[in-house]
């Protein structure tokens, strides 16, 4: 892997725009829960439908009406209330709170309550709570700060220490996104020196077993396959553990079943591992089904590793624009341009990859078939094959990019670099391993 990430304009790698510092502080997907919000203003309303299309509210089911505070008393009369009731008012505070009082007449006991208003007043926000309401927020504020005001009422502080979840997939087969995904969790766990696991959702197919010298007699679909035993014990049991920070959850890779899975199979075991363990590498197999989209759509970060011809240039593209609409409160994935440079193979330029792709920076990663191969063929990661190679510092600096950290940084070259720089693109600094 080369030294040097290249964007549609030749912008460097370390200077990249990321998205704001509201998306790198981790949200908890909130609970099965139903959610109700009574609006005075479309733009509300419009806000409420973004946040209810957004992957951390999957599994609530939400509703929007009109009539804000008035259009909820009446509602409420003779029905059940929701789990979340969302109100937005702009009527005086005396009328305010005795509405107050007239809904709580209503309200069932397990009812959480959200009033959002105009007046930013510390008096007010103190009097609401002691009148039962759980949240005050003051308009005007994004979406992301809405949904995590959503989240703190069922997760509190529990989303400062949920793990991080980095989904890895290929937008062909044969790209080497496997490969990818094993060292980028052995070098974010080493370099951010964090315990990690990797888990192989190849299950067919998968390699993390062999890549990592392993042979463990369960693994993932044990979990996936018993949803109902699923806790913290028994993922404990199915983990191998590669290193003293490093665990796999690995594929059965046997043909002896269909793998045909509801879209929300891996839900159960990937909430297991955010409650116990700081990162999660997901490594994706190249299927658009629906629990393979399911799972992309609700990683914290996800990596598209790619290769230099057409087909994988299309794949990557329609990935991408899919993944947009899909995870429009995140930023883009980030993408990998992995075997550029393979003898007598012809290639599109990173240039011009980047610049039809459209998707920010790319990460270029050059055919080095020593390497990989010896680690493949000796069951090792290729720093343990060779700690100077340049894809060590290049993935220790990916692997902070995606934990949210700022990494060290230091300038190095290589044949790739060198090959770029002629081309007018800029080389990028790496961290160095940790």
């Amino acid at each position: 892997m080369s030294d040097v990430s290249v964007s549609p304009h030749g912008d460097d790698f370390s200077q990249a725009p990321r998205a704001s510092e509201e998306t790198e502080t981790q949200i908890a997907p909130l609970p099965r829960i139903s959610i109700q919000a009574f609006c005075e203003t479309e733009e509300f309303a419009g806000m409420i439908e973004e946040a209810a299309a957004d992957r951390r509210l999957t599994r609530t089911v939400t509703k929007t009406q009109m009539g804000g505070m008035t259009a909820a008393l009446e509602a409420f009369r003779d029905k059940p209330t929701p789990n979340l009731l969302v109100i937005e008012t702009s009527g005086a505070r005396e009328l305010l709170f005795r509405q107050l009082e007239s809904l709580a007449a209503f309200c069932d006991s397990d009812t959480k309550l959200v009033v959002i208003g105009n007046e930013n007043d510390i008096k007010l926000y103190r009097d609401l709570l002691k009148l039962g309401v759980s949240d005050y927020i003051v308009k005007p504020f994004g979406i992301l700060t809405f949904i995590r005001q959503l989240s703190s009422l069922y997760s509190g502080e529990v989303a400062q220490g949920l793990g991080r979840t980095i989904g890895v997939v290929g937008a062909k087969g044969g790209v080497g996104a496997s490969t990818i995904a094993h060292n980028l969790g052995w070098a974010i766990t080493r370099s951010l020196k964090t315990q990690g696991i990797i888990v192989d959702l190849d299950l067919p197919f998968g390699t993390t077993a062999l890549d990592f010298n392993q042979d463990p007699p369960q693994g993932v679909a044990d979990a996936i396959y018993s949803p109902d035993r699923i806790d913290e014990t028994f993922i404990d049991r199915l983990m191998v553990k590669c290193s003293d920070r490093l665990s796999i959850l690995s594929a059965p890779a046997t043909l002896d079943r269909l793998y045909d899975l509801p879209e929300t199979a891996i839900d159960a075991t990937i909430d297991i591992l955010r409650s116990t363990t700081p990162v999660i590498i997901l490594d994706i197999p190249h299927q658009w089904m629906a629990w393979t989209r399911h799972v992309m759509t609700a990683m914290d970060e996800l990596v598209i590793v790619t290769a230099p011809d057409l087909a994988n240039l299309r794949n990557a593209r329609n990935l991408i624009q899919t993944l947009k609409t899909l995870r429009r409160n995140d930023h883009p994935p980030h993408v990998i341009l992995n075997t550029v440079g393979l003898p007598k193979r012809p290639e599109i330029s990173p240039v011009e990859f980047a610049k039809t792709l459209d998707a920010g920076p790319l990460i270029v990663s050059p055919f080095d078939a020593k390497l990989f191969g010896s680690a493949t063929n000796n069951g090792q990661m290729v720093e343990e094959i060779d700690p100077s190679a340049q894809i060590v510092s290049l993935l220790s600096s990916l692997g902070y990019q995606l934990m949210g950290r700022t990494p060290p940084s230091v300038v190095k070259t290589g044949p790739i670099g060198a090959m770029l720089a002629r081309l007018g693109l800029k080389k990028t600094s790496l961290a160095q391993n940790a």
